[in-house]
């Protein structure tokens, strides 16, 4: 559709309003959701920062909440960020005792079976996929953390269990927060009313330094040790383009209306682990040219880069102006955001939150998943230096963790150090996405 189009726009007020809880009021109301209560009694999967954090926002909302049930595919971990949840003002709000705390990489199943309102799913991406369509099968709401797949199979199979979701009038909340920022929101408002003209280019950037690393222990298996480092490898995090990136080229979708059909791009490593191939697989820098099917370009800069040009942003050029989407537009219809702009972590989860006890269900699944397979294309594109479409990739994607519902800490993992103990690295021009 032209970017004028009235029946486009309505489409894409209400796309926004979906997500729009910082609208909602603040009050409390018993409704019908899954206990029958007041109470909304969750469960964390993966307990690691993000999954802490998520849980902390949770408790920090105006709902009856309570966490139940933690599950981490490591014990001390989850019994570490029990410690943390559990102090001060959260005290009452957390009741996990140790039979409600599971490891493995099957512990999920048993914290999602615990009588539960609302699952939170803040594990690795190559995990995610299951554990939602799991949580979904069991009826359960859904709060999961981006990106929500690291290949083509696992978005596939995230899309299926969101028509799941919907059929069964699950809330299904994706942590893209920049969506419940009212900066954001009224400023992509406005650009959509027309305020910057027709959308001409795009630019996203994830620029900054490095990432954590945590070292190899010696009674680790090869699992364990990708498991607890999985950032660095592509079937655990989809690279730094999908894990971090995702979030600005979330917005230059949310902005456009639509999704690329296609992305060239390129990419290497020049600083990742000082080069060293036995700790990670990844890559450090990647640029895209995203074009859609008006034939419009979003260009994306991702990188991971000591010395470099830090910056996290996005912006839009239009016919009649141009804006940064989170807060500003200049050209003749000028206009600047100066409202309050809460934290969007905690923002999606008072929404989230005052939803469920309204009774009032919204699904943000599909552009979670949309969302994460543009960064699955641009990382595929840059890996192999082609053209690569949309809807062939969708078909045809490589699966980069075949069998993964069977996997345990014992498992030898899909990615394997060859004899010298150097994991593969992407070549651009050899690496084939459909192998």
């Amino acid at each position: 559709m032209m970017q004028n189009d009235p029946n486009r726009r309505n489409f894409l007020k209400k796309t926004t309003a979906a997500a729009a809880g910082a609208a909602l009021t603040s009050t409390v109301a018993r409704t019908a959701h899954a206990a029958g209560s007041d109470e909304i009694r969750f469960v964390l999967i993966g307990c690691g920062g993000r999954g802490s954090g998520a849980s902390m926002n949770i408790m920090s909302t105006k709902g009856n909440v309570k966490l139940v049930a933690m599950a981490d595919p490591f014990v001390d971990k989850a019994e570490m960020a029990l410690n943390r949840l559990s102090k001060g003002e959260n005290e009452n709000k957390v009741d996990v005792p140790k039979e409600r705390i599971f490891g493995g990489l099957d512990g999920y199943k048993k914290a999602i079976d615990i009588d539960c309102d609302l699952v939170v799913i803040a594990t690795p991406p190559g995990y995610k996929p299951q554990q939602f369509e799991y949580a979904v099968n069991k009826g359960r709401h859904v709060f999961m953390e981006k990106p929500v797949a690291s290949d083509a199979v696992g978005v596939r199979r995230v899309l299926d269990s969101v028509e799941q979701s919907k059929k069964k009038n699950l809330m299904v909340g994706i942590g893209l927060q920049r969506r419940h920022e009212p900066r954001y929101m009224q400023t992509i408002d406005r650009i959509h009313d027309g305020a910057i003209g027709d959308i001409i280019t795009q630019r996203v950037y994830w620029n900054g330094g490095g990432i954590w690393y945590r070292n190899r222990t010696p009674d680790q298996s090869e699992m364990a040790f990708q498991t607890n480092n999985w950032y660095h490898f592509n079937w655990l995090s989809g690279d730094q383009i999908c894990e971090q990136h995702i979030h600005n080229l979330d917005v230059g979708c949310w902005v456009k209306g639509e999704y690329p059909v296609e992305c060239n791009g390129m990419g290497g490593r020049e600083q990742r682990m000082d080069g060293d191939a036995s700790k990670s697989q990844i890559f450090d820098h990647t640029f895209c040219e995203y074009t859609f099917a008006d034939g419009t370009k979003m260009f994306s800069q991702g990188r991971h880069l000591r010395g470099g040009w830090n910056h996290v942003g996005e912006a839009v050029h239009g016919s009649k102006g141009t804006s940064d989407p989170s807060s500003w537009i200049e050209g003749e219809n000028a206009w600047k955001f100066t409202g309050d702009s809460p934290n969007g972590h905690q923002q999606e989860q008072h929404d989230l939150i005052e939803a469920l006890m309204r009774g009032e269900i919204y699904n943000e699944g599909e552009y979670g998943a949309k969302s994460t397979f543009c960064a699955i294309l641009g990382r595929e594109a840059c890996y192999s230096g082609k053209v690569i479409k949309w809807d062939e990739l969708m078909e045809k994607g490589r699966e980069l963790a075949p069998g993964i519902d069977n996997y345990t800490l014992d498992t030898p993992p899909p990615t394997l150090p060859d004899e010298n103990g150097l994991y593969p690295v992407p070549v651009p021009g050899k690496y084939d996405p459909f192998a």
